[in-house]
């Protein structure tokens, strides 16, 4: 199984990136506008549009407050196999680092996955930083 990680350092708070990240139905609005296209809602997972026009199903694993973690698997893509978390912590000047770990199968689609999740994770990051005023 490979793995992708991808992390990212913001200026937001940890409370503040969480609350961006834990709102599952608000990807394409709030947390990685022009990557996500559209979010819908549906129960126990949402429907993720991609700037490039694929519509993958995600159902959520987990939101935990306490850990700051969301994980979630996918439906359709390039994977066979796929199951990713994103994680925040808080660090000690105030501001937070997320990190990206995306497991899946097959391994030789780790190219293009590798790609939309930096893609995704540069998306991520111009969002958190314009929550600092």
């Amino acid at each position: 199984m490979a793995t992708v990680r991808t992390s990212l350092d913001t200026a937001a708070s940890a409370d503040e990136a969480w609350a961006v990240i834990r709102d599952i139905g608000a990807v394409h609005t709030r947390l990685a506008p022009g990557f996500v296209t559209d979010t819908k809602l549906e129960p126990g997972a949402r429907v993720v549009t991609f700037i490039n026009g694929m519509v993958i199903r995600e159902p959520i694993v987990t939101i935990d407050d306490e850990a700051r973690r969301l994980v979630w698997t996918a439906e359709g893509g390039y994977a066979t196999h796929y199951n990713a978390s994103l994680q925040v912590s808080a660090r000690a000047d105030g501001g937070a680092t997320v990190v990206w770990v995306a497991d899946f199968l097959p391994d030789d689609v780790k190219p293009q996955l590798t790609r939309a999740l930096e893609a995704g994770t540069r998306a991520m990051k111009q969002s958190l930083d314009k929550l600092v005023k």
